[in-house]
């Protein structure tokens, strides 16, 4: 304990040059939390996950590490079963003794920043990384927001609250706690100083009721190692969230915001997300200047045991050289890919079937967390 109390950190990362990059940034591996039979996740589909999972992990390991979080050694023999069934490469594996509630890993993970390094694009590689160099640990640090499952929704959740401070401590990392409620998945970033989230969640008061809209902007700023934030209103249905980011709009570069477009008027997504177009327009980055829109369709309404589902391509992660896109058996599957592909040049754009996994409310962005290169 003392040496974690020595690591904490008193001055902001932004104060410090720490700044967290955009996910298109070099990274030298993805996270994952491996959710539990008795989780409340997946009632009655769980033995649908691990294929899934394995599909999404399958096409990381050939060109970064890949980081799972299990409660123990025995679990640890169980996944690593799992996961040579499905043929994924487990020299570029890495488990890690940390205990969990769910398999959320964007929202209850740590948030890496980095100190004083320029934009490291992750571009299509020449041939496979096999060798990982260890990052220059002064120079990478953790930012530990605190979780409560999505404004108290789905208790307990006190393991999956410490996991960032047991990642810290395990990678011997400095660590900030700024004592409010963050979720990796209600926020994204351009690389350049802003970050683009929602006033759906963010000023939710299931999440920090005494904290105002400005309190919550500066938080981010001085946390996160941003200059400016961009504030959208609205959320897709079957997203209980309250509107997360990652299913609504996303980078794809500094200039370039996507997000998906429902064309079925009666849809209960058309609405919602022609109002989210139009406030793209009056958006502008750090720098004052517009953004350039991407639009790509929505994969329509998908349910399960009469639950609409908050399916979406936006749920997308960026790796080295290439976009996981979740993608839901629709006709608009091949229809997003290329949109994609055609703005993404320097990434392989690749669809990774999430039919089974949506039924958890996510999909691949939401599952995952990158650690960046420094």
């Amino acid at each position: 304990m003392a040496r974690m109390k020595q690591k904490l950190m008193k001055r902001t990362p932004r104060e410090l040059g720490y700044t967290f990059p955009a996910e298109w940034h070099r990274q030298t591996g993805t996270w994952f939390s491996w959710p539990r039979p008795e989780g409340i996740s997946f009632p009655d589909k769980y033995h649908t996950v691990p294929k899934n999972l394995a599909a999404i992990i399958r096409q990381i390991t050939p060109v970064q590490l890949v980081h799972i979080n299990v409660p123990n050694g025995n679990w640890e023999r169980i996944v690593r079963q799992e996961l040579t069934k499905y043929r994924v490469e487990l020299a570029q594996v890495r488990f890690h003794h940390i205990a969990t509630n769910e398999s959320w890993c964007r929202d209850h993970g740590p948030a890496f920043v980095i100190q004083g390094s320029g934009a490291k694009i992750s571009g299509r590689a020449k041939s496979p990384v096999r060798k990982i160099v260890k990052p220059k640990q002064s120079r990478l640090g953790v930012v530990d927001w605190g979780y409560n499952a999505w404004g108290g929704k789905y208790p307990p959740y006190d393991a999956d609250d410490a996991v960032p401070q047991r990642i810290a401590e395990r990678l011997d990392l400095p660590l900030w706690q700024p004592g409010i409620v963050m979720e990796g998945g209600a926020v994204d970033f351009n690389g350049r100083g802003t970050v683009l989230t929602t006033t759906d969640c963010l000023l939710n008061p299931n999440r920090n009721p005494s904290l105002s809209q400005q309190q919550i902007g500066q938080y981010l700023c001085d946390y996160y190692g941003q200059k400016h934030v961009c504030w959208l209103t609205g959320g897709i249905a079957g997203d209980d969230t309250d509107g997360h980011i990652d299913d609504l709009a996303r980078f794809i570069s500094p200039r370039k915001i996507v997000i998906g477009i429902e064309e079925n008027r009666r849809d209960s997504n058309y609405r919602v997300l022609r109002e989210v177009r139009r406030q793209l327009t009056d958006l502008r980055d750090q720098d004052g200047r517009p953004f350039e829109i991407v639009e790509i369709p929505m994969p329509g309404r998908v349910e399960y045991d009469n639950q609409r589902l908050p399916a979406t391509y936006i749920n997308f992660l960026f790796i080295n050289g290439a976009v996981l896109v979740p993608t839901f058996r629709h006709r608009h599957d091949r229809v997003a890919l290329k949109i994609l592909q055609q703005h993404l040049p320097r990434h392989r754009v690749i669809g990774v079937d999430c039919v089974e996994l949506i039924w958890g409310l996510g999909a691949i962005h939401c599952l995952s967390q990158q650690q960046p290169a420094v």
